[in-house]
């Protein structure tokens, strides 16, 4: 009776490490959605799966020098914006962004409304002062 009891513990145990390293080899691999350059800078849009959906968001917004190198950008802004369309108003999705402990790496948290094409609208404080991106991505 110990001897199934002590197998048991051992399989509940090993089973519970590998859950937790899958966990933690997963979380830090994103999927770039769509990389747009101003000037020499570099900004990607990324998430988990590589894809942004209709309701909440985490994305990650990355700005690289031209060698891949992530550059300090001391501020910047995200906004998801959709035209109007017959008789749908047009729509501003703010998105919220988070410093990291990543130099030009922002956590992202937006809710986009409903699935569709919108145009990503970044701005941040680069080298040349103000700098403004667009890049067009589709929510599912």
């Amino acid at each position: 009776m110990k001897t199934r009891a002590f197998i048991t513990s051992i399989s509940i145990a090993v089973s519970l490490l590998v859950v937790s390293a899958c966990e933690q080899a997963g979380s830090g691999t994103e999927k770039i959605i769509k990389s747009t350059k101003s000037g020499d800078t570099t900004i990607s849009l990324s998430s988990a799966n590589g894809e942004i959906k209709s309701g909440e968001n985490d994305l990650t917004l990355t700005f690289a020098d031209s060698s891949g190198k992530p550059i300090q950008v001391p501020a910047a802004s995200l906004k998801f914006y959709m035209p109007a369309m017959g008789s749908m108003a047009e729509m501003n999705d703010v998105a919220t962004l988070v410093t990291t402990d990543t130099p030009g790496k922002f956590k992202v948290r937006v809710e986009i409304e409903v699935g569709g094409s919108w145009e990503a609208i970044i701005s941040f404080q680069g080298s040349k002062g103000t700098e403004h991106a667009t890049m067009s991505v589709t929510a599912k």
